[in-house]
């Protein structure tokens, strides 16, 4: 098989791949808004994460981003009751710190509250050392990926937390922000990343009480 014929192959692929993740979103929401808006944040969000280069994975990873924006976008547009508080996490490349801190709220809040996290500038693949340190307690991370915040997330999250983004955080009014000076993980021994870890933790255990979401009391 010739090169080009092997590089049609792998587009055809991946043009099946974007109209089967396409399909699945509009029986998901077609209910909640019609077929053009869900293309236009599908086709968003797969150009958004394909910037670098479009992988067998990007097609799923542009679902599972679109699917977060489809459901911030009803919040926003009350299409949907606010039955529970909603989270944004931000930080630069959303491969360290605020996915530890996604990771912490998803296990701690069991359901009872939204989380999403993003970055400014996604790095490529989370940070490999972050994902260990969270695995020892407990806290699987694997599946998550970065991913950059959007219009519609960040105006349906509750409170926005902030961790060294400065001037590219996006400011919307209403929003409630706050801003956690954390180190940075990228590039640091798991001993350091460990002590980041678990005071993002406890921040997290604090900001959940704060909404009104009973957690369990931590020995840690």
């Amino acid at each position: 098989m010739t090169n080009a014929k092997q590089e049609q192959l792998i587009a055809d692929g991946h043009r099946l791949q974007r109209e089967r993740a396409l399909e699945i979103l509009v029986a998901e929401f077609g209910s909640t808004f019609n077929r053009a808006t869900v293309e236009r944040l599908f086709g968003d969000s797969f150009y958004s994460l394909s910037k670098a280069r479009v992988t067998e994975f990007t097609a799923v990873l542009a679902e599972r981003l679109t699917r977060d924006r489809l459901g911030a976008l009803a919040r926003i547009e009350s299409r949907t009751a606010h039955t529970i508080p909603s989270v944004l996490f931000l930080c630069v490349q959303n491969a360290g710190r605020s996915q530890m801190a996604a990771g912490w709220f998803r296990q701690i809040a069991a359901g009872r509250a939204l989380v999403y996290s993003g970055g400014s500038e996604p790095a490529d693949q989370i940070n490999a050392i972050a994902v260990e340190a969270m695995r020892e307690v407990g806290i699987d991370i694997t599946e998550e990926f970065p991913k950059p915040w959007t219009e519609e997330i960040v105006r349906a999250a509750d409170v926005v937390v902030t961790m060294g983004c400065g001037d590219t955080c996006p400011i919307y009014p209403g929003v409630r922000y706050i801003d956690w000076e954390l180190d940075d993980p990228a590039g640091q021994p798991i001993e350091m990343v460990r002590g980041v870890r678990d005071e993002i933790g406890r921040r997290v255990r604090t900001l959940l009480l704060d909404l009104g979401v009973s957690v369990e009391v931590s020995h840690a």
